[in-house]
């Protein structure tokens, strides 16, 4: 067997890319599970790159139209008229990724693992069967843990988190509005949110330890015998290198092409395929990393906030929440914002002179660290 493209890993990223590279070249998917999704994933997508990057509107659950941020004492909401992101289905989203694959041309391999490289092919197993693959590029899209980085012998520098989220069924009737929990007594090194996916049922989670989900759900005041789900998964804020050797690219979860600030991971995965995608047609795949300089940046701007966010107290957070709730502050945040784009939010909210002032009392290492 011999293709273009053997893609490892068949989450959204992976068979985002399938679907884009299966029209032009001769594509195969190899996913380990039997089936898709499974991994923990609060799967909240920005509507506005929702639809930029043309994803199925089947796999939408639910439309987000705005937050409420809370502290250890104090809140305030951002509200839009329209919504700003989309709630969705991973198992539907991958699914359906994967068909419009198939569609176009894509082989799959599922319930196969991928064991290494060996004389230039991708050595496999299935059912305890042995298979060699030989493909002109490789691309490991098989996520935080990716065989196919240690296999280029790809390094990271990065701090690396398990996050724990369960959905719970309760009384959501703001259903279109998320929380964001910002309270370093309960959950010290994240924040924790609960998601709504619909009006009895939403997502509760943050990353760190099982202890700090438990301390949350009792402050939230949600049962924990109401969890009708329970999934954990790992995360990678920082840098793998190189994002592509000789034959081989990792992209999404594998180049931790994951936002520092929220954990996301799709929306970036996804831009930095249609990079790979653009080297790869112009037969240049050395142009990914320059390609992906937007992603890059980003990563850049969350690392510098993720640093920012360990230094502070509660009580910094507490005066932070001071500004941001004032309203100068909340009419730039729901005019400007991005969700995706969280350095064009920050530069948004620093450009007020007032703002600026405030928060340079807070601590003036706040404006170097986002700056």
């Amino acid at each position: 067997m011999r293709y273009d493209v053997l893609i490892i890993g068949g989450g959204p990223v992976g068979n985002y890319l399938a679907s884009l590279l299966a029209r032009d070249f001769d594509v195969a998917v190899v996913e380990k599970k039997t089936s898709f999704g499974g991994k923990a994933c609060t799967g909240v997508i920005g509507a506005e790159n929702y639809e930029r990057l043309g994803l199925p509107e089947k796999a939408v659950l639910n439309q987000l139209r705005g937050a409420v941020f809370y502290s250890k004492i104090q809140s305030f909401e951002i509200e839009r008229k329209s919504p700003q992101a989309y709630v969705v289905d991973r198992k539907a989203l991958e699914k359906e990724l994967a068909k419009s694959a198939v569609k176009k041309g894509a082989e799959y391999f599922m319930g196969t693992v991928f064991q290494g490289f060996k004389n230039g092919r991708a050595v496999l197993t299935h059912m305890n069967e042995r298979l060699e693959v030989e493909a002109s590029f490789y691309v490991g899209a098989d996520g935080v843990a990716s065989t196919v980085a240690k296999s280029i012998g790809a390094s990271a520098k990065a701090e690396f988190l398990t996050g724990y989220e369960v959905e719970v069924v309760g009384d959501f009737e703001r259903r279109d509005f998320t929380e964001v929990w910002v309270n370093k007594e309960i959950t010290p090194k994240f924040f924790a949110w609960v998601t709504p996916v619909e009006k009895d049922l939403a997502r509760v989670g943050t990353f760190g330890s099982l202890e700090d989900l438990k301390r949350f759900l009792r402050v939230r005041m949600l049962e924990p015998t109401s969890a009708v789900e329970f999934k954990a998964g790992a995360v990678g804020f920082g840098w793998r290198k190189p994002w592509v050797r000789g034959n081989v690219a990792l992209v999404g979860d594998a180049a931790l092409q994951i936002k520092p600030t929220t954990a996301g991971g799709i929306v970036y995965g996804m831009f930095c395929t249609q990079a790979l995608r653009k080297a790869l047609a112009e037969g240049a795949p050395e142009r990914y990393w320059d390609y992906c300089s937007w992603v890059r940046k980003q990563i850049s701007f969350g690392l510098k906030f993720r640093r920012l966010f360990l230094g502070l107290d509660q009580e910094a957070i507490e005066k932070i929440f001071e500004v941001l709730k004032s309203q100068e502050a909340r009419e730039v945040i729901e005019s400007q914002a991005d969700f995706d784009d969280h350095w064009r939010t920050a530069r948004a909210v620093l450009r007020r002179p007032s703002l600026l002032a405030r928060l340079i009392k807070v601590s003036p290492s706040i404006i170097r660290a986002l700056l």
